[in-house]
């Protein structure tokens, strides 16, 4: 995979050790936020579905290369709308 131009990485002064630290701590509060969906969610069903994107976000974590800036700047922005997202649900 090509590494973004300067134009498509909002990162583009910050080193790919930090990047991916912010990746990690996307990754975390969206886990984070999904758990306690599924541990208060009103039925086994629901819960299921929750727990599975926890999963599933937790596999998706750990198979980036901490190295593929393109990857990890992806998911920060996919993982930080999601997260906004079910935050704005909340509220709404």
């Amino acid at each position: 995979m090509n590494t973004p131009t300067h134009s498509e990485d909002p990162y583009q002064d910050v080193p790919t050790a930090v990047v991916f630290d912010l990746f990690a701590e996307a990754a975390n509060r969206l886990i984070g936020r999904l758990a306690h969906l599924s541990d208060h969610a009103g039925t086994k069903a629901e819960r299921d579905k929750w727990w599975a994107m926890v999963m599933q976000l937790r596999n998706t974590r750990h198979a980036v290369p901490a190295h593929d800036r393109e990857q990890l700047i992806s998911y920060i922005s996919q993982w930080t709308r999601e997260l906004e997202e079910l935050e704005s649900k909340k509220r709404g």
